[in-house]
């Protein structure tokens, strides 16, 4: 299935000046337990996720999870902390709560900017990739002979999928429901935030729930 997400949202200047942070309460550095990163979250815990509300998408914190929802097919919103990690395991919890299963969502990793960072992602059909944008270039499929793969570890549909990529040195794995899915290597980014976003394929709303995010050394 050949597929292609044709821009990141580009509307971040707007978002980031109608944005306020989680709930307005003091920035934490959300590392108990001595991980580099976590968050859960719950009520009043403010990790500096970028929140918005836009004609395209929402990204929002309620009910104890982290909500993005994508209106625009091949356009993906996500959100930042605004923290940097140098080599990083980042396990999610994931849930498609509605719209097309003609999707992408999941996780970024050594985010610079709007138009540099790699991509993790999975779809509500199956199938997986990672991704990478660059300054002045198409997003790039550095995964699976350049095209989202198929795969049965992925649960389908309105469904639960616990995700984990991991960025240690020039190498870039991607894990779903604790089965490798692709390993590869990478050059291009060395450190830099993580990320969650998503975006339909098909027309429709995609909706996509994020849960008990960890953050670990290798």
């Amino acid at each position: 299935m050949w597929r292609l997400l044709i821009g990141v949202t580009v509307l971040l200047v707007a978002a980031a000046l109608s944005a306020c942070q989680t709930g307005g309460n003091q920035l934490l550095p959300c590392n108990e337990g001595g991980v580099l990163f976590y968050d859960d979250f719950s009520e009043g815990r403010n990790c500096g996720w970028l929140l918005y509300d836009q004609a395209g998408g929402k990204i929002a914190i309620a009910d104890g999870v982290l909500v993005v929802t994508s209106r625009q097919p091949g356009e993906i919103r996500w959100t930042n902390p605004g923290r940097t990690f140098d080599d990083a395991v980042i396990r999610v919890t994931a849930r498609q709560a509605a719209g097309p299963d003609d999707n992408a969502f999941g996780v970024i990793c050594r985010y610079q900017n709007e138009q540099n960072f790699y991509l993790f992602l999975i779809s509500g059909d199956g199938h997986y990739v990672i991704a990478k944008y660059q300054t002045g270039q198409p997003v790039q499929y550095i995964s699976g002979n350049g095209r989202f793969q198929y795969h049965d570890a992925i649960n389908k549909g309105v469904a639960v999928n616990e995700l984990e990529a991991s960025c240690i040195g020039n190498q870039l794995t991607w894990r779903v429901n604790g089965i490798l899915l692709e390993t590869i290597t990478d050059p291009t980014f060395v450190r830099g935030d993580i990320g969650l976003g998503a975006s339909p394929f098909d027309p429709g709303t995609t909706v996509i729930e994020f849960d008990d995010l960890v953050v670990f050394a290798p």
